[in-house]
C-alpha cells in the first residue's frame, strides 16, 4: 500500500534535538515540571518567535502543551461558551469543526474559491460575522490546501476582527512551509497582541510529531485560564522532550530549510502528475506540504458518487490512501500528502492515474 494520508513529515528529528533529549534522561530531568512548561521552554518559544517574526512576547504570554492540537483544544475551551460563533474557512482542518463542537459553539463555514487557490479574504470573513461571533480560526499555510493568507489581506482580517471585538486565532503549525515566501505572523502586527492568539508546534517544523509540544501565545489572563484547565488534564507536557524542543528552538536552523527544499522538489513532481491526468484540477499549494485536487471528474463512473467513494474505491482497488474531502468540508477533492519519499510518490501517482483512466 501507498499511503498518501499521514500529515507528517517522513524526516527524521535531527540529531542535535535527539541527544538533547538523551542527556536529559541521563541528567535524570524526569520529574513534573512547571504545569505550563519549563521557563526555559517559554522563553525559548517567546525568542525563536521574535527571531522569525518580529513579535515580543514574554514568559507570562506563553503555555507549552502536549502538542499543537492541544493548544487549540485549550483556546477552544476558555474562549468558547455555549452558542458563541466561530468562523472557519473552508476547506479546514478536521479538528477545528469538533472542538468547536465540544465547547458548545457554532461553526460558521466561510467558503473560499479553488478557482483562486482557495484564499480567503477580509471580505470573506466580513460577510459571515454577527453580533454572536467570537472567533475567526486561520491556519496558514492550510491543511489540507496548502493556500496561504496574503500578509496584507491577513493584516485586514486582524483588524477586522479587532474592530468587531472576535479573536483571531491564528494556527501556525505550517507557517516554516512557504514556497518562494518569507514566514509571516499576525501576530507581528502592532496593537494585535490584545485580540490574536497563537497556536503553535513543533512537530511539523523538526519533524518532531511523536514529541508532542505545542505551544500558546496570548495574552496573560487567557494563558493563566489555559493553566487552569490544563492543571486538570494533563498536567505538565513530558520533561524529556521539552529538553529536546529547548534545543529545536535555540539550536541549529539548517534542517528546516532542507525539508523545505525537498518539500518544494515533491510539490512541484506531484502538482505536475496530478494535471496531466484527464479531468484532474488542483490549485498550486503555496505551503505545506499537500495537495487537494478535485477528483469530480470519477464521479458517475465506476459507481462513485463521492470523494469517499473515490477514496474506497482507491483503497482497495489501487492500494492508495488518499484523505477524502469530505473531512475538510469539501465534496469534490482528496488530500495527498506529499511528505513522502520520491519514489513512494511516483509509484502511488502512477497508480492513482491508472485507476481514473481505467474507470468505467
Amino acid at each position: 500500500m501507498v499511503d498518501f494520508g499521514v500529515g507528517e513529515p517522513d524526516f527524521p528529528t535531527p540529531d542535535n534535538i535527539k541527544q538533547a533529549a538523551i542527556d536529559a534522561i541521563h541528567g535524570n530531568f524526569t520529574r513534573y515540571t512547571a504545569m505550563g512548561g519549563t521557563l526555559e521552554l517559554r522563553q525559548a518559544v517567546c525568542d525563536r518567535h521574535k527571531a522569525d517574526f518580529g513579535t515580543s512576547y514574554a514568559t507570562p504570554e506563553c503555555v507549552i502543551s502536549v502538542g499543537g492540537k492541544h493548544a487549540i483544544f485549550n483556546l477552544m475551551q476558555v474562549l468558547i461558551q455555549p452558542g458563541d460563533e466561530v468562523l472557519i474557512p473552508v476547506p479546514y482542518w478536521v479538528t477545528y469543526k469538533d472542538v468547536v463542537n465540544y465547547a458548545s459553539g457554532q461553526c460558521v463555514f466561510v467558503e473560499t474559491e479553488e478557482s483562486q487557490g482557495f484564499k480567503l479574504t477580509a471580505d470573506m470573513v466580513e460577510r459571515h460575522l454577527s453580533p454572536r461571533s467570537r472567533m475567526i480560526i486561520i491556519n496558514s499555510p492550510s491543511n489540507p490546501s496548502g493556500a496561504v493568507v496574503d500578509p496584507a489581506e491577513f493584516g485586514k482580517i486582524a483588524k477586522l476582527a479587532q474592530s468587531r471585538g472576535v479573536w483571531l486565532m491564528t494556527d501556525e503549525c505550517y507557517c516554516q512551509f512557504l514556497y518562494g515566501e518569507k514566514p509571516y505572523s499576525v501576530a507581528s502586527l502592532a496593537g494585535m497582541k490584545e485580540t490574536v492568539v497563537v497556536a503553535g508546534s513543533l512537530s511539523k517544523t523538526y519533524a518532531m510529531t511523536g514529541w508532542r509540544i505545542g505551544f500558546t501565545l496570548a495574552p496573560p489572563s487567557i494563558c493563566n485560564a489555559i493553566l487552569k484547565l490544563q492543571s486538570h488534564s494533563t498536567s505538565n507536557p513530558t520533561s524529556i522532550a521539552q529538553k529536546a524542543a529547548i534545543e529545536a528552538l535555540n539550536g541549529p536552523q539548517d534542517s528546516v530549510g532542507v525539508m523545505l527544499a525537498e518539500y518544494e522538489k515533491r510539490r512541484n513532481y506531484v502538482v505536475g502528475r496530478l494535471r496531466a491526468i484527464p479531468g484532474v484540477t488542483v490549485a498550486e499549494p503555496k505551503g505545506a506540504f499537500y495537495a487537494y485536487p478535485n477528483i469530480s471528474t470519477a464521479f458517475g463512473r465506476g459507481g462513485i458518487k463521492t470523494s469517499m467513494d473515490f477514496a474506497e474505491r482507491l483503497l482497495a482497488g489501487a492500494h492508495v490512501a488518499v484523505v477524502p474531502g469530505e473531512a475538510f468540508g469539501t465534496a469534490e477533492h482528496v488530500r495527498i500528502s506529499y511528505a513522502a519519499s520520491t519514489e513512494e510518490l511516483k509509484r502511488g501517482l502512477d497508480r492513482i492515474e491508472n485507476f481514473i483512466r481505467n474507470l468505467q
